[in-house]
């Protein structure tokens, strides 16, 4: 039986898509056939979370048998071509006719070295590890989620507004190695786009950031160069907890934008209506940024939730052209949105790691209620810690939590009771 709080995302996805209706002349066709409705999500019965579960006892042991029933992303994150591979397939053989989640995650400088650092040591070993990944998936269904911070994160970027981004790590400085660490990127990116596209089953969503990130038409330019014309889309709010009615409008604005910026007036992604300020003809083009306290709707009464004047700015910007591209959004830690930390408390609260009192989204479905939208999944596994957080204050421990939390990836068991008891819609005994 859905919660109330389901009744509401289904009416404000129903609103979406009738926008992407309006603005685009219809619903925009399937993006693929291996992403229904009907699909089911493989659970891995030998995944990171029912083998921590060996190690706990009492509760804990029960909260990660508890997670591990629902049907995750696998995450690869390292090894020789020839090591992913067999471990690629190893996977998909037993998934019979469920459709796994697995996420690619070893581009060079991943994260830019920081909590989840390593990666591939350059663009040659890169290809030849996406290589081996794309073998072992064969002729298997499969959906592949392609590099979490990938077009996030970028060694010696620079933004549309001309702004030098804060990855610059001295091995790629373009001045003394003579590289070009930008183009690398998306070489990378768009060959791995190009190599499991060849795969027949398989399906790949390129990193689309989240609301609270880059702003629409920044992000809507970077998945143009890494090749998101070739892929299947972008996927949203990865090991993130922003509401998902607000990523699914956040992505519906990425596609128009994308329409807008190749189709409209090639290249101006800058144009683009975004969430850090919501002017636009249905409100007089007077606008503020958008909070993330709240679920965003065109009529919402709060001015800082209200995005009836983006919509109408790519009603009026499109015309007659179609949104198509296509997106899948991370629900595994959203179910009570995004942590407001308390005001002056920390030079730097940190949002994103391992927030209080957070809570599980909704389950991994195919069935969205929205067109542009494929599905919502499990990316980021939930129990797993986000890394040690410091909150701007040197650590080594987590002043919100009073503890050292547990390093990017391992278990934190405080985190998984956590999720299970503020989930919504809650939690119970899923069975794949």
């Amino acid at each position: 039986m859905a919660t109330p709080r389901h009744h509401r995302l289904l009416a404000a996805l129903a609103t979406c898509a009738l926008g992407a209706a309006l603005l685009g002349g219809g619903p925009a066709a399937a993006s693929n056939d291996v992403v229904t409705p009907e699909t089911e999500f493989f659970t891995n019965p030998l995944s990171s979370t029912k083998e921590v579960a060996r190690e706990l006892r009492g509760q804990a042991k029960k909260d990660a048998l508890l997670l591990s029933r629902y049907p995750s992303a696998t995450w690869f994150t390292e090894g020789a071509p020839g090591e992913v591979e067999r471990d690629v397939r190893r996977l998909v053989r037993r998934t019979g006719e469920k459709v796994p989640v697995l996420v690619a995650y070893n581009i060079p400088f991943r994260d830019c070295a920081l909590y989840s650092a390593g990666g591939a040591a350059g663009v040659d070993e890169y290809k030849a590890w996406i290589d081996g990944f794309a073998a072992g998936i064969g002729d298997r269904k499969a959906v592949v989620v392609l590099e979490p911070d990938g077009l996030g994160v970028i060694p010696w970027y620079t933004t549309l507004d001309g702004q030098l981004e804060n990855c610059r790590p001295p091995e790629y400085d373009p001045a003394t190695t003579g590289r070009d660490a930008t183009a690398e990127r998306f070489e990378m990116l768009n060959y791995a786009v190009d190599r499991l596209g060849q795969q027949p089953n398989a399906v790949v969503y390129l990193d689309g950031t989240n609301p609270a990130w880059l702003n629409v038409g920044e992000i809507s330019d970077r998945l143009v160069k890494a090749g998101v014309a070739r892929a299947d889309g972008f996927f949203l709010n990865a090991s993130n907890y922003l509401l998902t009615e607000n990523n699914v409008a956040y992505g519906t604005w990425i596609s128009q934008c994308i329409a807008y910026g190749t189709e409209v007036a090639p290249g101006d992604f800058a144009n683009c209506g975004n969430q850090y300020w919501n002017g636009g003809p249905a409100n007089d083009w007077t606008g503020v940024a958008l909070s993330h306290q709240g679920v965003w709707s065109p009529d919402a009464t709060d001015p800082a939730l209200n995005t009836a004047g983006i919509e109408s700015r790519y009603a009026a910007a499109l015309g007659d052209t179609p949104a198509t591209t296509h997106f899948v959004v991370d629900t595994s830690r959203n179910g009570q949105g995004p942590w407001a930390p308390p005001a002056g408390v920390y030079p730097d609260a940190e949002t994103w790691c391992n927030p209080p009192d957070r809570g599980l989204g909704l389950p991994p479905t195919a069935d969205t209620g929205t067109e542009l939208a494929d599905a919502f999944l499990w990316i980021k596994i939930p129990g797993e810690s986000d890394g040690e957080c410091f909150r701007g204050l040197g650590g080594p421990d987590d002043p919100e939590r009073g503890m050292v939390d547990p390093a990017a990836g391992q278990w934190f068991t405080q985190q998984a009771r956590e999720l299970i008891e503020l989930a919504r819609p809650a939690a119970g005994p899923h069975r794949p």
